[in-house]
Formats: structure tokens, C-alpha cells, sequence
């Protein structure tokens, strides 16, 4: 059965509870693809402990702090891409891509969904979780992370893979997610202190970012809205 579209207009402050709505999530195998610290896998195990999920990432760094901290027995961390994913075939219920997508190599996209539906039992799903490229805070990102061009070819990429007739596209949702910074100093902070890249910002740049920040910031007290994306695909 198809599920309806959530409105543009609807805010999401917990993505577990969209998830939940979209996907079965009991006893369910579950496999990250860029898992980044694994947020939201790990609230899912919290709330779902019947299930197992295993984190897939590439970034060194983060995969070492993965394995560092503690984790429940339920979640695995494992370093590879989703162009090559180290397990059988069909060996998983779900697979998660949160704001991974775009992060995958340009040439490497339709290997990975390819790769995914490998790993994934008849009937699985695929949800991905993409930013849209629109909105006061993208305004803001873009002067230093300009990435129209990746989440373009991530979204043509998802249409390739249903146009191949591996997947049925169960449903795409757009939504909202607020977002706060308490100044522009921690605005800064928490979009430079990334392991996944390299950014900082020179004199000029951050005079700039500054500019448009505080030209768009909302009014006291309100939160940036992200535009996000879901698309919900099914193995056929």
C-alpha cells in the first residue's frame, strides 16, 4: 500500500517517529550506510532493542571514535562504503542513508544503491534522508559548502535506480527540521568541527558567513527550518 506524503509544511524534531511510521522496526536487521556517531541508530536500539544494526563508514576518524565509545551489544561498526558493502547477499531487513547519499563519490552513486539492494532480503527497504538544497540556512552553508551539484546527483541517482526496475518507490516526504545555534560563534563551531572535511574559514570568508548569517538568523528564540527529503524504495 502506498503511504501519503507528509506536507512540506510539517516539521520533524524526531526522525525515529517518521521512520517508524514509514518501515516496520521490530527484530528488524538494520545496516547504516555512513553512519557518522550512529545517533540515530542508537536511539532506535533504545527504543527497539529486538534489533540489530551495523554501522557502515569510511571516515577513519569517526569510525575509530565509534569503536572507542560505548555501544550497546546490538550495534556493530564496520569500516567500508556503500559502493562495497562486506556482507552476503540479502542479509539485511533495512538500510538507512542519512544525509549519506550525497557523500558517496559521484561515480560511485548507482554502485552503491546497486550494492544496497544486494544486501538487502526481498521486500526490504532502503530509506534515505537527503537535505534539500533550498532554505535560509542552506543561504548561509553554501558560501563555504556549495553542495547543489552532489545532492542534485544524489536525487537523480534514486530515480535511476527505480527507472532499472530493482526498487518500487513506496513514497517521498518532505519535511522540516528546526534547527538552532545560539550564536554565530557556535554556528561556526559545529560546521567546521566535522572529521568528514577539512573547513575553515580565512578572515574574509568568515567576515561573510557572518554577514549573511546574522542578515538571516530568525527572529529570537526560532530555529532555522532544514528542508529535508525521504525517499522510501522497496526491493522488488
Amino acid at each position: 500500500m502506498e503511504i501519503p506524503d507528509t506536507p512540506a509544511t510539517d516539521l520533524v524534531t524526531d526522525e525515529l517517529a517518521l521512520l517508524h511510521r514509514l518501515v516496520p522496526l521490530h527484530a528488524q536487521r538494520i545496516v547504516e550506510l555512513g553512519c557518522g556517531a550512529a545517533y540515530l541508530s542508537r536511539k532506535l536500539l533504545a527504543a527497539y532493542p529486538a534489533c540489530h544494526v551495523t554501522g557502515l563508514e569510511v571516515d577513519e576518524r569517526q569510525h575509530a571514535s565509534n569503536l572507542a565509545q560505548p555501544h550497546p551489544p546490538q550495534l556493530d561498526f564496520v569500516a567500508a562504503g556503500a559502493q562495497a558493502i562486506p556482507f552476503d547477499d540479502g542479509r539485511f531487513d533495512l538500510a538507512l542513508m542519512l544525509k549519506s547519499l550525497h557523500h558517496v563519490p559521484l561515480q560511485a552513486m548507482d554502485r552503491a544503491l546497486a550494492e544496497t539492494r544486494r544486501v538487502l532480503r526481498p521486500g526490504g527497504h532502503l530509506y534515505v534522508s537527503e537535505p534539500v538544497f533550498t532554505g535560509t540556512l542552506n543561504e548561509v552553508v553554501r558560501l563555504f559548502n556549495d553542495e547543489q551539484a552532489v545532492r542534485h546527483a544524489a536525487y537523480q541517482a534514486l530515480q535511476r535506480a527505480v527507472a532499472g526496475g530493482g526498487w518500487r518507490q513506496v513514497t517521498e516526504v518532505h519535511f522540516g527540521v528546526p534547527v538552532r545555534y545560539a550564536d554565530f560563534d557556535d554556528f561556526e563551531r559545529r560546521m567546521t568541527d566535522v572529521t568528514y572535511a577539512e573547513r575553515r574559514f580565512d578572515a574574509a570568508m568568515r567576515q561573510r558567513v557572518r554577514e549573511r548569517f546574522e542578515a538571516l538568523q530568525p527572529a529570537p528564540g526560532e530555529p532555522f527550518i532544514r528542508p529535508m527529503r525521504v525517499n522510501l524504495l522497496q526491493k522488488q
